[in-house]
Protein backbone atom coordinates (compact mmCIF):
# COMPACT_ATOMS: atom_id res chain seq x y z
CA UNK A 1 0.00 0.00 0.00
CA UNK A 2 1.46 3.05 -1.22
CA UNK A 3 0.21 6.59 0.04
CA UNK A 4 -1.03 9.27 -3.00
CA UNK A 5 0.80 12.33 -3.13
CA UNK A 6 -0.95 15.54 -1.66
CA UNK A 7 -4.56 16.51 -4.08
CA UNK A 8 -4.90 19.57 -5.66
CA UNK A 9 -3.02 22.55 -4.77
CA UNK A 10 -6.46 24.20 -4.43
CA UNK A 11 -8.05 21.72 -2.17
CA UNK A 12 -8.67 22.98 1.61
CA UNK A 13 -6.69 20.88 3.44
CA UNK A 14 -8.44 22.26 6.84
CA UNK A 15 -12.15 22.99 7.58
CA UNK A 16 -12.66 25.03 10.79
CA UNK A 17 -16.21 25.41 11.79
CA UNK A 18 -17.11 27.08 14.90
CA UNK A 19 -20.81 25.68 15.89
CA UNK A 20 -23.26 27.24 17.81
CA UNK A 21 -21.97 28.49 21.62
CA UNK A 22 -24.13 26.69 23.82
CA UNK A 23 -25.33 28.32 27.29
CA UNK A 24 -21.86 27.74 29.04
CA UNK A 25 -19.96 28.95 26.78
CA UNK A 26 -18.01 25.85 25.60
CA UNK A 27 -17.07 25.44 21.75
CA UNK A 28 -16.46 22.86 19.39
CA UNK A 29 -13.62 23.14 16.73
CA UNK A 30 -13.82 20.77 13.96
CA UNK A 31 -10.32 20.18 12.58
CA UNK A 32 -10.74 17.61 9.29
CA UNK A 33 -6.49 18.42 8.21
CA UNK A 34 -4.20 21.15 8.18
CA UNK A 35 -4.92 24.32 9.47
CA UNK A 36 -3.81 26.84 7.35
CA UNK A 37 -6.29 30.34 5.65
CA UNK A 38 -4.34 32.52 4.62
CA UNK A 39 -7.06 35.87 4.86
CA UNK A 40 -4.44 38.25 3.57
CA UNK A 41 -2.57 38.49 -0.49
CA UNK A 42 0.96 38.19 -0.17
CA UNK A 43 3.26 39.10 -2.15
CA UNK A 44 5.52 36.23 -3.97
CA UNK A 45 9.37 37.37 -4.43
CA UNK A 46 9.79 34.84 -6.67
CA UNK A 47 7.35 37.10 -9.27
CA UNK A 48 9.58 39.85 -8.33
CA UNK A 49 7.48 41.33 -5.04
CA UNK A 50 8.67 41.72 -1.85
CA UNK A 51 7.34 38.61 0.70
CA UNK A 52 5.40 40.85 3.33
CA UNK A 53 3.14 38.17 5.04
CA UNK A 54 3.14 34.46 5.36
CA UNK A 55 2.18 31.22 7.28
CA UNK A 56 4.02 29.14 8.95
CA UNK A 57 4.90 26.98 5.83
CA UNK A 58 5.84 29.34 3.65
CA UNK A 59 7.64 30.61 6.26
CA UNK A 60 9.75 27.95 6.86
CA UNK A 61 10.46 27.18 3.47
CA UNK A 62 12.12 30.64 2.86
CA UNK A 63 14.33 30.46 6.02
CA UNK A 64 16.18 27.61 3.67
CA UNK A 65 17.41 24.10 4.58
CA UNK A 66 21.13 24.06 6.01
CA UNK A 67 23.17 23.81 8.55
CA UNK A 68 20.78 25.22 11.61
CA UNK A 69 18.71 22.22 10.53
CA UNK A 70 21.42 19.37 10.77
CA UNK A 71 22.47 21.18 14.15
CA UNK A 72 19.05 20.40 15.25
CA UNK A 73 18.90 17.05 14.12
CA UNK A 74 22.21 16.34 16.35
CA UNK A 75 20.66 17.45 18.94
CA UNK A 76 17.03 15.79 18.79
CA UNK A 77 18.81 13.04 18.08
CA UNK A 78 21.41 12.69 20.72
CA UNK A 79 17.66 13.39 23.02
CA UNK A 80 15.95 10.09 21.64
CA UNK A 81 19.70 8.00 21.62
CA UNK A 82 19.91 8.86 25.35
CA UNK A 83 16.07 7.73 26.01
CA UNK A 84 16.74 4.71 24.05
CA UNK A 85 20.05 3.73 25.77
CA UNK A 86 18.37 4.36 29.24
CA UNK A 87 14.82 1.90 28.50
CA UNK A 88 17.50 -0.74 26.76
CA UNK A 89 20.33 -0.74 29.43
CA UNK A 90 18.12 -2.73 31.93
CA UNK A 91 18.13 -5.64 29.21
CA UNK A 92 21.87 -5.86 30.24
CA UNK A 93 21.68 -5.20 33.67
CA UNK A 94 18.98 -7.87 34.52
CA UNK A 95 21.64 -10.90 33.50
CA UNK A 96 24.44 -8.66 35.66
CA UNK A 97 22.55 -7.88 38.67
CA UNK A 98 20.52 -10.72 39.37
CA UNK A 99 23.00 -12.41 41.71
CA UNK A 100 23.08 -8.37 44.05
CA UNK A 101 19.65 -7.33 44.17
CA UNK A 102 18.45 -10.82 44.19
CA UNK A 103 16.50 -11.23 41.43
CA UNK A 104 14.23 -14.16 39.61
CA UNK A 105 12.31 -14.13 36.57
CA UNK A 106 9.18 -11.87 38.03
CA UNK A 107 11.30 -9.29 39.80
CA UNK A 108 13.31 -9.01 36.33
CA UNK A 109 9.88 -8.45 34.39
CA UNK A 110 8.39 -5.83 37.10
CA UNK A 111 12.20 -4.11 37.05
CA UNK A 112 11.75 -4.20 32.56
CA UNK A 113 7.80 -2.72 33.51
CA UNK A 114 8.58 -0.45 36.38
CA UNK A 115 10.40 2.33 33.96
CA UNK A 116 7.49 2.32 31.68
CA UNK A 117 5.17 2.44 34.75
CA UNK A 118 7.04 6.17 34.93
CA UNK A 119 6.87 6.62 31.57
CA UNK A 120 3.08 6.38 31.79
CA UNK A 121 3.03 8.81 34.15
CA UNK A 122 5.52 11.23 32.91
CA UNK A 123 4.24 11.56 29.32
CA UNK A 124 1.02 12.90 30.48
CA UNK A 125 2.49 15.57 32.75
CA UNK A 126 4.65 16.95 30.42
CA UNK A 127 3.47 16.43 27.26
CA UNK A 128 0.67 18.44 28.53
CA UNK A 129 3.08 20.89 30.06
CA UNK A 130 4.96 21.45 26.58
CA UNK A 131 1.64 22.15 24.79
CA UNK A 132 1.40 24.97 27.73
CA UNK A 133 4.50 26.47 28.59
CA UNK A 134 6.71 25.29 25.25
CA UNK A 135 9.14 22.27 24.29
CA UNK A 136 12.31 23.81 25.16
CA UNK A 137 12.14 24.15 28.73
CA UNK A 138 10.58 21.28 29.30
CA UNK A 139 12.75 19.38 27.36
CA UNK A 140 16.01 20.92 29.54
CA UNK A 141 14.25 20.14 32.94
CA UNK A 142 13.48 16.44 31.63
CA UNK A 143 17.03 16.28 30.69
CA UNK A 144 18.22 16.95 33.92
CA UNK A 145 16.18 15.08 35.99
CA UNK A 146 16.72 12.25 33.59
CA UNK A 147 20.29 12.22 34.34
CA UNK A 148 20.32 12.79 37.82
CA UNK A 149 17.76 9.69 38.46
CA UNK A 150 20.14 7.58 36.26
CA UNK A 151 23.36 8.69 38.86
CA UNK A 152 21.08 7.86 41.68
CA UNK A 153 19.74 3.87 40.16
CA UNK A 154 23.64 3.64 40.01
CA UNK A 155 24.69 3.78 43.67
CA UNK A 156 21.20 1.92 44.85
CA UNK A 157 21.91 -1.01 46.90
CA UNK A 158 18.78 -3.27 46.72
CA UNK A 159 16.06 -4.20 44.94
CA UNK A 160 12.92 -1.88 46.23
CA UNK A 161 15.36 1.49 46.23
CA UNK A 162 16.56 0.53 42.54
CA UNK A 163 13.05 0.04 41.55
CA UNK A 164 11.94 3.42 42.96
CA UNK A 165 14.98 5.58 40.99
CA UNK A 166 14.21 3.80 38.01
CA UNK A 167 10.60 4.83 38.03
CA UNK A 168 11.43 8.38 38.88
CA UNK A 169 14.04 7.77 35.62
CA UNK A 170 10.82 6.55 33.87
CA UNK A 171 8.78 9.44 34.73
CA UNK A 172 11.85 12.10 32.72
CA UNK A 173 11.87 9.95 30.21
CA UNK A 174 8.05 9.61 29.59
CA UNK A 175 7.97 13.31 28.16
CA UNK A 176 10.66 13.19 26.41
CA UNK A 177 9.60 11.34 23.45
CA UNK A 178 6.60 13.27 22.94
CA UNK A 179 7.89 16.15 23.32
CA UNK A 180 10.93 15.98 21.01
CA UNK A 181 9.30 14.39 18.28
CA UNK A 182 6.76 17.35 18.10
CA UNK A 183 9.79 19.95 19.31
CA UNK A 184 12.02 18.74 15.92
CA UNK A 185 8.86 18.33 13.31
CA UNK A 186 7.81 21.75 14.49
CA UNK A 187 11.05 22.96 12.62
CA UNK A 188 10.63 20.71 9.16
CA UNK A 189 9.19 21.84 5.94
CA UNK A 190 6.60 19.39 4.64
CA UNK A 191 8.59 18.51 1.67
CA UNK A 192 11.61 16.95 4.22
CA UNK A 193 9.37 15.86 7.07
CA UNK A 194 9.19 12.73 6.65
CA UNK A 195 12.65 11.61 5.98
CA UNK A 196 13.80 13.91 8.55
CA UNK A 197 11.70 12.67 10.88
CA UNK A 198 13.23 8.88 9.64
CA UNK A 199 16.67 10.01 10.18
CA UNK A 200 16.37 11.07 13.77
CA UNK A 201 14.06 7.39 14.79
CA UNK A 202 17.44 6.27 12.74
CA UNK A 203 18.90 7.46 16.66
CA UNK A 204 17.31 4.88 18.69
CA UNK A 205 19.21 2.71 16.92
CA UNK A 206 22.86 3.80 17.10
CA UNK A 207 21.07 4.42 20.91
CA UNK A 208 20.66 0.74 20.71
CA UNK A 209 24.22 0.01 19.09
CA UNK A 210 26.17 2.22 21.47
CA UNK A 211 24.41 0.41 24.69
CA UNK A 212 25.14 -2.89 23.79
CA UNK A 213 28.92 -2.59 22.84
CA UNK A 214 29.13 -0.01 26.24
CA UNK A 215 27.61 -3.57 27.95
CA UNK A 216 30.25 -5.48 25.95
CA UNK A 217 33.30 -3.39 27.32
CA UNK A 218 32.82 -2.47 30.47
CA UNK A 219 30.10 -5.10 32.11
CA UNK A 220 32.41 -8.06 31.99
CA UNK A 221 35.48 -6.53 33.19
CA UNK A 222 36.17 -6.44 36.58
CA UNK A 223 36.44 -2.38 37.58
CA UNK A 224 34.61 -1.13 40.52
CA UNK A 225 34.89 -1.50 44.55
CA UNK A 226 33.82 -3.81 46.58
CA UNK A 227 33.15 -4.11 50.17
CA UNK A 228 30.33 -5.66 52.78
CA UNK A 229 28.11 -2.94 53.04
CA UNK A 230 28.40 -1.26 49.56
CA UNK A 231 28.96 -2.28 46.11
CA UNK A 232 29.96 -0.41 42.80
CA UNK A 233 30.43 -3.12 40.35
CA UNK A 234 31.06 -2.86 36.82
CA UNK A 235 27.10 -2.73 35.86
CA UNK A 236 26.51 -0.18 38.11
CA UNK A 237 29.44 1.75 36.33
CA UNK A 238 27.79 1.30 32.83
CA UNK A 239 24.92 2.51 34.26
CA UNK A 240 26.72 5.93 35.12
CA UNK A 241 27.81 6.26 32.03
CA UNK A 242 24.45 5.98 30.24
CA UNK A 243 23.69 9.15 31.77
CA UNK A 244 26.42 11.12 30.21
CA UNK A 245 24.21 11.98 27.10
CA UNK A 246 21.49 13.23 29.14
CA UNK A 247 23.46 15.60 31.04
CA UNK A 248 25.20 16.87 27.65
CA UNK A 249 21.82 17.26 25.70
CA UNK A 250 20.55 19.99 28.87
CA UNK A 251 23.54 22.23 27.87
CA UNK A 252 22.98 21.24 23.63
CA UNK A 253 19.33 22.67 23.93
CA UNK A 254 20.26 25.99 25.86
CA UNK A 255 21.85 26.73 22.42
CA UNK A 256 18.29 26.41 20.77
CA UNK A 257 15.30 28.18 20.08
CA UNK A 258 11.68 27.59 20.77
CA UNK A 259 10.06 26.01 18.31
CA UNK A 260 8.42 28.39 15.97
CA UNK A 261 5.20 26.50 15.07
CA UNK A 262 4.35 26.47 18.76
CA UNK A 263 4.40 29.97 19.42
CA UNK A 264 2.09 30.82 16.64
CA UNK A 265 0.00 28.36 17.67
CA UNK A 266 -0.34 30.94 21.10
CA UNK A 267 -0.37 34.23 18.95
CA UNK A 268 3.00 34.90 19.59
CA UNK A 269 3.82 36.10 15.58
CA UNK A 270 6.64 38.53 16.80
CA UNK A 271 8.72 36.13 18.24
CA UNK A 272 8.20 33.40 16.24
CA UNK A 273 9.45 35.93 12.95
CA UNK A 274 12.69 36.36 15.21
CA UNK A 275 13.21 32.63 15.26
CA UNK A 276 12.75 31.86 11.46
CA UNK A 277 14.72 35.32 10.80
CA UNK A 278 17.39 33.52 13.08
CA UNK A 279 17.20 30.05 11.51
CA UNK A 280 17.63 31.97 8.25
CA UNK A 281 20.74 33.82 8.62
CA UNK A 282 22.42 30.32 10.18
CA UNK A 283 21.47 28.57 6.63
CA UNK A 284 21.62 30.91 4.18
CA UNK A 285 24.91 33.12 5.51
CA UNK A 286 23.08 36.35 5.18
CA UNK A 287 22.20 39.08 7.51
CA UNK A 288 18.86 38.60 9.26
CA UNK A 289 17.60 41.55 7.93
CA UNK A 290 17.51 40.47 4.51
CA UNK A 291 14.65 37.83 5.33
CA UNK A 292 12.33 38.50 3.51
CA UNK A 293 9.19 38.07 5.59
CA UNK A 294 8.48 40.78 7.49
CA UNK A 295 5.00 39.85 9.45
CA UNK A 296 3.49 36.08 10.00
CA UNK A 297 -0.14 35.16 9.97
CA UNK A 298 -0.87 33.42 13.37
CA UNK A 299 -2.87 30.14 13.09
CA UNK A 300 -6.45 30.15 12.69
CA UNK A 301 -7.05 27.89 15.65
CA UNK A 302 -5.39 30.32 18.16
CA UNK A 303 -7.44 33.27 16.93
CA UNK A 304 -10.52 31.72 17.31
CA UNK A 305 -9.58 29.93 20.82
CA UNK A 306 -8.27 33.25 21.64
CA UNK A 307 -11.78 35.81 21.25
CA UNK A 308 -13.27 32.59 23.47
CA UNK A 309 -11.31 32.32 26.31
CA UNK A 310 -12.16 33.78 29.47
CA UNK A 311 -8.97 35.20 30.63
CA UNK A 312 -7.47 33.34 33.84
CA UNK A 313 -5.75 35.14 36.38
CA UNK A 314 -2.34 33.87 37.40
CA UNK A 315 0.67 32.22 35.42
CA UNK A 316 0.29 28.66 36.59
CA UNK A 317 -3.31 28.35 36.88
CA UNK A 318 -4.23 29.76 33.29
CA UNK A 319 -1.45 26.99 32.98
CA UNK A 320 -3.67 24.22 34.29
CA UNK A 321 -6.25 25.14 32.69
CA UNK A 322 -4.61 24.92 29.21
CA UNK A 323 -4.05 21.19 30.17
CA UNK A 324 -7.33 20.34 30.98
CA UNK A 325 -8.97 22.12 27.65
CA UNK A 326 -6.12 20.15 25.83
CA UNK A 327 -6.83 16.88 27.26
CA UNK A 328 -10.92 17.62 26.64
CA UNK A 329 -10.44 18.48 23.40
CA UNK A 330 -8.23 14.93 22.20
CA UNK A 331 -11.87 13.01 23.56
CA UNK A 332 -14.01 15.26 21.25
CA UNK A 333 -15.30 14.32 17.38
CA UNK A 334 -13.39 14.71 15.53
CA UNK A 335 -10.03 14.58 17.31
CA UNK A 336 -11.55 11.81 19.48
CA UNK A 337 -11.07 9.43 15.80
CA UNK A 338 -7.78 9.83 15.87
CA UNK A 339 -6.66 9.75 19.51
CA UNK A 340 -8.77 6.02 19.40
CA UNK A 341 -6.84 4.51 16.89
CA UNK A 342 -3.29 6.17 18.26
CA UNK A 343 -3.82 4.97 21.76
CA UNK A 344 -4.62 1.37 19.86
CA UNK A 345 -1.70 1.25 17.42
CA UNK A 346 0.72 2.50 19.96
CA UNK A 347 -0.45 0.04 22.87
CA UNK A 348 -0.11 -3.11 20.09
CA UNK A 349 2.79 -2.06 18.86
CA UNK A 350 5.05 -1.37 21.95
CA UNK A 351 3.46 -4.97 23.56
CA UNK A 352 5.65 -6.37 20.40
CA UNK A 353 8.72 -4.08 20.38
CA UNK A 354 9.61 -3.95 24.06
CA UNK A 355 8.21 -7.07 25.18
CA UNK A 356 10.27 -8.77 23.05
CA UNK A 357 13.59 -6.60 22.07
CA UNK A 358 14.29 -6.08 26.12
CA UNK A 359 13.83 -9.64 26.50
CA UNK A 360 16.61 -10.78 23.66
CA UNK A 361 19.86 -10.08 25.74
CA UNK A 362 17.85 -12.84 28.63
CA UNK A 363 17.15 -15.02 25.62
CA UNK A 364 20.61 -15.24 24.34
CA UNK A 365 22.15 -16.05 27.61
CA UNK A 366 19.85 -18.74 28.26
CA UNK A 367 20.37 -20.38 24.80
CA UNK A 368 24.39 -19.72 25.57
CA UNK A 369 23.67 -21.46 29.17
CA UNK A 370 22.39 -24.31 27.40
CA UNK A 371 24.61 -24.90 24.46
CA UNK A 372 27.65 -24.90 27.39
CA UNK A 373 26.01 -27.44 29.14
CA UNK A 374 24.57 -29.10 25.98
CA UNK A 375 26.75 -29.22 23.34
CA UNK A 376 26.11 -30.35 19.37
CA UNK A 377 22.20 -30.99 21.01
CA UNK A 378 19.65 -28.77 19.56
CA UNK A 379 16.23 -27.22 21.44
CA UNK A 380 14.00 -25.05 21.20
CA UNK A 381 12.87 -21.73 23.08
CA UNK A 382 10.75 -23.76 25.53
CA UNK A 383 12.80 -26.79 25.85
CA UNK A 384 16.01 -24.35 26.69
CA UNK A 385 13.82 -21.96 28.99
CA UNK A 386 12.72 -25.60 30.56
CA UNK A 387 15.91 -26.52 31.69
CA UNK A 388 17.28 -23.20 32.57
CA UNK A 389 14.39 -22.59 35.26
CA UNK A 390 14.42 -26.18 36.64
CA UNK A 391 17.54 -27.16 36.18
CA UNK A 392 20.27 -24.61 35.29
CA UNK A 393 21.01 -21.20 37.02
CA UNK A 394 17.24 -19.71 37.60
CA UNK A 395 16.31 -23.19 39.56
CA UNK A 396 15.94 -23.28 43.26
CA UNK A 397 18.63 -25.90 43.33
CA UNK A 398 21.56 -23.73 40.79
CA UNK A 399 24.22 -21.64 41.73
CA UNK A 400 23.36 -17.55 40.81
CA UNK A 401 25.56 -16.94 38.55
CA UNK A 402 25.82 -12.78 37.06
CA UNK A 403 28.58 -14.39 34.63
CA UNK A 404 27.66 -13.19 30.68
CA UNK A 405 29.48 -14.64 28.13
CA UNK A 406 30.76 -12.45 25.15
CA UNK A 407 28.92 -14.10 22.56
CA UNK A 408 25.83 -12.57 24.56
CA UNK A 409 27.36 -8.94 23.93
CA UNK A 410 28.37 -10.11 20.55
CA UNK A 411 24.46 -11.54 19.56
CA UNK A 412 22.16 -8.78 20.91
CA UNK A 413 25.00 -6.03 19.24
CA UNK A 414 24.32 -8.08 15.74
CA UNK A 415 20.50 -7.95 16.28
CA UNK A 416 20.37 -4.43 16.98
CA UNK A 417 22.79 -3.62 13.94
CA UNK A 418 20.33 -5.15 11.30
CA UNK A 419 17.85 -2.01 12.14
CA UNK A 420 20.81 -0.12 10.27
CA UNK A 421 19.84 -1.27 6.78
CA UNK A 422 15.86 -0.66 7.43
CA UNK A 423 16.72 2.58 8.96
CA UNK A 424 18.00 3.81 6.08
CA UNK A 425 15.54 2.24 3.55
CA UNK A 426 12.62 4.53 5.83
CA UNK A 427 14.57 7.73 5.08
CA UNK A 428 14.92 6.88 1.74
CA UNK A 429 11.38 6.04 1.51
CA UNK A 430 9.18 7.57 3.69
CA UNK A 431 8.31 10.44 2.19
CA UNK A 432 7.72 8.52 -1.48
CA UNK A 433 6.11 5.39 0.14
CA UNK A 434 4.13 6.90 2.62
CA UNK A 435 3.96 6.28 6.72
CA UNK A 436 1.17 3.34 6.48
CA UNK A 437 3.05 1.86 3.63
CA UNK A 438 5.94 1.38 6.32
CA UNK A 439 4.13 0.74 9.03
CA UNK A 440 2.08 -2.26 7.71
CA UNK A 441 5.17 -3.69 5.92
CA UNK A 442 6.93 -3.53 9.75
CA UNK A 443 3.73 -4.95 12.06
CA UNK A 444 2.78 -7.66 9.34
CA UNK A 445 6.96 -8.76 8.94
CA UNK A 446 7.53 -8.20 13.06
CA UNK A 447 4.50 -10.94 13.57
CA UNK A 448 5.79 -13.57 11.47
CA UNK A 449 9.15 -12.64 13.02
CA UNK A 450 7.28 -13.24 16.64
CA UNK A 451 5.60 -16.39 15.77
CA UNK A 452 8.66 -17.65 13.76
CA UNK A 453 10.75 -17.93 17.50
CA UNK A 454 8.43 -20.93 18.34
CA UNK A 455 9.89 -22.95 15.97
CA UNK A 456 13.90 -22.59 16.61
CA UNK A 457 15.94 -24.90 17.55
CA UNK A 458 19.35 -23.94 17.90
CA UNK A 459 21.38 -19.97 18.74
CA UNK A 460 22.05 -19.45 14.94
CA UNK A 461 18.45 -19.66 14.29
CA UNK A 462 17.33 -17.81 17.17
CA UNK A 463 19.79 -14.91 15.85
CA UNK A 464 18.69 -14.79 13.06
CA UNK A 465 14.80 -14.76 13.82
CA UNK A 466 15.44 -11.61 16.32
CA UNK A 467 17.79 -10.06 13.56
CA UNK A 468 15.12 -9.75 11.50
CA UNK A 469 12.44 -8.72 13.86
CA UNK A 470 14.69 -6.06 15.18
CA UNK A 471 15.29 -4.97 11.57
CA UNK A 472 11.57 -4.83 10.70
CA UNK A 473 10.37 -3.16 13.72
CA UNK A 474 12.83 -0.40 13.15
CA UNK A 475 10.81 0.59 9.67
CA UNK A 476 7.24 0.41 11.80
CA UNK A 477 8.84 2.45 15.01
CA UNK A 478 10.26 5.26 12.64
CA UNK A 479 6.76 5.30 10.11
CA UNK A 480 4.48 5.20 13.78
CA UNK A 481 6.51 8.02 15.28
CA UNK A 482 5.96 10.37 12.00
CA UNK A 483 2.33 9.36 11.13
CA UNK A 484 1.09 10.16 15.36
CA UNK A 485 3.12 13.27 15.35
CA UNK A 486 1.66 14.40 12.09
CA UNK A 487 -1.71 13.57 13.26
CA UNK A 488 -2.06 16.21 15.93
CA UNK A 489 -2.69 19.55 15.04
CA UNK A 490 -0.28 21.97 17.08
CA UNK A 491 -2.23 23.17 19.70
CA UNK A 492 -2.48 19.64 21.17
CA UNK A 493 0.31 18.12 19.43
CA UNK A 494 2.89 16.94 22.74
CA UNK A 495 -0.54 16.26 24.60
CA UNK A 496 -1.84 13.96 21.53
CA UNK A 497 1.62 12.37 21.20
CA UNK A 498 2.07 11.73 25.16
CA UNK A 499 -1.14 10.54 25.68
CA UNK A 500 -0.96 7.81 22.66
CA UNK A 501 2.92 7.03 24.58
CA UNK A 502 1.16 6.34 27.38
CA UNK A 503 -0.90 3.75 25.73
CA UNK A 504 2.89 2.46 24.28
CA UNK A 505 4.57 2.33 27.49
CA UNK A 506 1.47 0.48 28.75
CA UNK A 507 1.80 -2.01 26.07
CA UNK A 508 5.52 -2.12 27.20
CA UNK A 509 4.42 -3.33 30.69
CA UNK A 510 1.99 -5.65 29.96
CA UNK A 511 4.60 -7.17 27.39
CA UNK A 512 7.27 -7.26 29.58
CA UNK A 513 5.15 -8.84 32.66
CA UNK A 514 3.39 -11.15 30.30
CA UNK A 515 5.60 -12.74 28.73
CA UNK A 516 7.93 -12.33 31.99
CA UNK A 517 5.21 -14.31 33.82
CA UNK A 518 4.47 -16.96 30.50
CA UNK A 519 7.93 -17.56 29.11
CA UNK A 520 8.70 -19.69 32.47
CA UNK A 521 4.91 -21.48 32.48
CA UNK A 522 3.60 -21.68 28.98
CA UNK A 523 6.36 -21.04 26.84
CA UNK A 524 4.50 -20.99 23.64
CA UNK A 525 1.95 -18.02 24.46
CA UNK A 526 4.21 -15.34 24.28
CA UNK A 527 5.00 -15.42 20.91
CA UNK A 528 1.87 -16.10 19.41
CA UNK A 529 0.13 -12.98 21.31
CA UNK A 530 3.18 -10.69 20.27
CA UNK A 531 2.34 -12.05 16.28
CA UNK A 532 -1.51 -11.40 16.53
CA UNK A 533 -1.18 -8.19 17.96
CA UNK A 534 1.50 -6.58 16.23
CA UNK A 535 -0.42 -7.66 12.99
CA UNK A 536 -4.02 -6.41 14.15
CA UNK A 537 -2.77 -3.18 15.48
CA UNK A 538 -1.12 -2.23 12.39
CA UNK A 539 -3.97 -2.69 10.42
CA UNK A 540 -5.35 0.06 12.64
CA UNK A 541 -3.28 2.68 10.42
CA UNK A 542 -5.69 2.70 7.15
CA UNK A 543 -7.91 4.80 9.22
CA UNK A 544 -5.69 7.56 9.82
CA UNK A 545 -5.09 10.34 7.05
CA UNK A 546 -2.66 10.45 4.82
CA UNK A 547 -0.01 12.94 6.27
CA UNK A 548 2.79 12.27 3.84
CA UNK A 549 3.90 15.58 2.22
CA UNK A 550 1.07 17.37 3.87
CA UNK A 551 1.49 20.86 6.05
CA UNK A 552 1.41 20.17 9.77
CA UNK A 553 -2.08 20.96 11.07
Amino acid sequence: MVETEPGSKNQNNCDVKKDDRKANGSKDIELTGVVSTLKEPVKDPEKGGNFEKADFERAIELAGYGKFHYLLLGVCGLVSTSEEMDVISMSFILPSAQCDLHLNTHTKGWLNSIIFIGMMVGAYCWGSVADSLGRKKVLIAISIMNAICIVASSFSQNYELFMFFRFLNGAALGGSGPVIWSYFAEFQPKTKRGSMLSFMAAFWTLGNLFVAGLAWVVIPSEIGYESERFQYNSWRIFLLICAIPSFLVAGLLLALPESPKFLLSRGRQEEALEIFKGIYATNTGKPRETYPVKQLISEEIFRIEDTMKEPVKGKYKNMMVDIMDNSKQLFLSPILRFTIISITINFTFHIGYYGLMMWFPEMFNRFDEYSRNHPGVEASICEVTSYVVQKGSHSQIGMCSDEIHSSVFMESLITVAAAIPSNIFAVLGMDRLGRKFFLLFSTISAGLCSAGMFFVYNKQNNLIVSAVFSSVISCGNAALDCLITEVFPTNLRATGVAISMVAARLGGIIGNVVIASLLDTYCPAPTFIVAALLAGGGLMCVFLPNTTREPLS
